[in-house]
């Protein structure tokens, strides 16, 4: 369940409509109230509003805050930490990127081990972003030129398959080129 909505649009298209419908309604409901019951100011005492306004508030702020701790576990930066914690030795996948293409080593890489993948821009700002063979955006590095360190970050695969690599930072004319496969075998 938690998967479905977290790593897909229509998870996110559904937690926007379980905030945005029950607005609209009292939004219509009041539009609609207001339309038949004439013109004149409302003799409600503001206090009756002011209640109400602070449960809503108090709702929203209560999903939102269930929201993002609930995703905590589903950030890339978190799997990283996790891996790095667990005490065993992850190989590294180093790679650069250059307009446009990238550098890519010739390593195996396993389902089930977790793999630090190391990157750095050598010329302008690049984009890694790394695709299941579905077509689902798995995680993206940004690779800016001139860092000290490269950019890191820790992955674990579930599955095999040939995964697509693709730029997603704008960095020339040829930048929709800018794709290479990455295999993951058992």
């Amino acid at each position: 369940m938690m998967d479905s909505l977290y790593l897909s649009g229509w998870g996110a298209l559904g937690v926007t409509l379980f905030m945005f419908i029950p607005f609209v309604a009292v939004f219509l409901y009041i539009i609609f109230k207001k339309s038949f019951s004439g013109a004149k100011p409302a003799d409600t005492a503001h206090s009756k509003y002011v209640t109400a306004e602070w449960m809503w508030l108090g709702f929203v702020t209560l999903v939102f805050v269930l929201v993002n701790v609930v995703s905590i576990g589903y950030m890339p930066t978190v799997a990283t930490a996790k891996a790095e914690a667990s005490g065993h030795d992850i190989p590294t996948y180093s790679f650069e990127a250059q307009s446009w293409a990238y550098d890519l080593p010739d390593m195996a890489i396993k389902v089930g081990k977790p793999v630090r993948f190391s990157g750095k821009s050598l010329d302008t700002m690049h984009g890694f972003a790394l695709y299941h063979p579905d077509g689902d955006v798995l995680f993206t590095m940004m690779l800016m030129p001139g860092m000290s360190e490269p950019t890191s970050l820790v992955h674990t695969f579930k599955e095999p398959g040939t995964y697509t690599i693709r730029c997603l930072e704008y960095c020339g004319l040829s930048h929709h080129e800018m794709r290479d496969e990455l295999i993951v075998s058992r």
